[in-house]
């Protein structure tokens, strides 16, 4: 009997993804399981509305861990994006070969470095040099700047992919219109790869989010709602690296909760994703 490999690849492919989703599946399951003792026992407005985070004397709050998580995100974010997409546009547009190819390895090896390197670098030269402005160096400002540092080369990587897909009888077509070049990457590159920019941005987010070893050696571990930039921080990644290997009973399955809760959003931004990508293709 004569064995289709296309069909053996399809259904290999399938297999693979349905194992995947399973995998996804079988670890919400297991967050959900660990943190529902403490949902039970208090309820999901503890980690909300509790007077402050003291695990083992029953107060759960972990509001100002939630926004230090989305300070230290929301500010990478800003710097990271736009100096993103701009470097994808010099590769894509602007440079020459031989110094675009030289600038995309450098991303490439970027985004290889460990989390805990970028951490250490942090710690040793960021942290200081933001002291010498205000103390005590270790704040919300040093965790942005260090999470820039860690999602710009996905950022920049996945744009200049976008750019690169872009037909290039769109390009050909501006420029016989007499289009200036910045206005053929601004109106016509840059609306054509909207939906590869749009879920750079959202991956980078997830990668934000999920951030621990670094964020963990620079923001200062400070539980305390941040009212600015030069304020010392804890995120929720970090709370969880630093207080699992002790905690016990409603304690442990408190720290499942801020798992969940990540778990949660970073499922949703890759669904956003998934929606932006597929409504890319249906109007493109």
């Amino acid at each position: 009997m004569h064995l289709n490999p296309d069909l053996i690849l399809l259904w290999l492919v399938r297999g693979l993804g349905t194992i995947s989703a399973i995998l996804v599946l079988l670890i919400l399951l297991f967050l959900f399981k660990e943190a529902f003792p403490v949902l039970r026992e208090v309820g999901i407005g503890a980690f909300f509305f509790d007077a402050v985070w003291q695990p083992t004397k029953g107060k759960f709050n972990l509001l100002p861990m939630i926004l230090g998580t989305l300070w230290t995100t929301l500010g990478a974010m800003i710097l990271a994006t736009p100096l993103g997409i701009l470097s994808a546009i010099f590769c894509q547009f602007y440079a020459p070969d031989f110094l675009a190819k030289l600038y995309r390895r450098l991303l490439e090896l970027l985004a290889g470095i460990p989390s805990v390197v970028y951490g250490f670098w942090g710690l040793l030269v960021l942290v200081p040099m933001i002291n010498r402005i205000q103390p005590p160096g270790a704040s919300v400002l040093a965790g942005i700047l260090i999470l820039t540092l860690m999602i710009l080369p996905t950022i920049a990587l996945i744009a200049d992919a976008s750019f690169a897909k872009v037909p290039t009888s769109y390009l050909t077509g501006s420029q016989a219109l007499g289009i200036s070049q910045w206005g053929m990457v601004w109106g016509v590159a840059v609306p054509a790869a909207k939906s590869g920019l749009m879920t750079a941005g959202i991956l980078a987010t997830g990668r934000a989010l999920g951030e621990t070893m670094a964020v963990l050696m620079v923001c200062g571990n400070v539980v305390k709602t941040p009212t600015g930039l030069f304020d010392p921080v804890r995120t929720l990644t970090a709370n969880i690296a630093l207080e699992m290997a002790y905690a016990l009973g409603d304690h442990r399955s408190a720290l499942f909760v801020s798992g969940l809760m990540l778990m949660v959003v970073v499922i949703g931004l890759i669904a956003v994703a998934e929606w932006v990508v597929a409504e890319g293709k249906n109007y493109g």
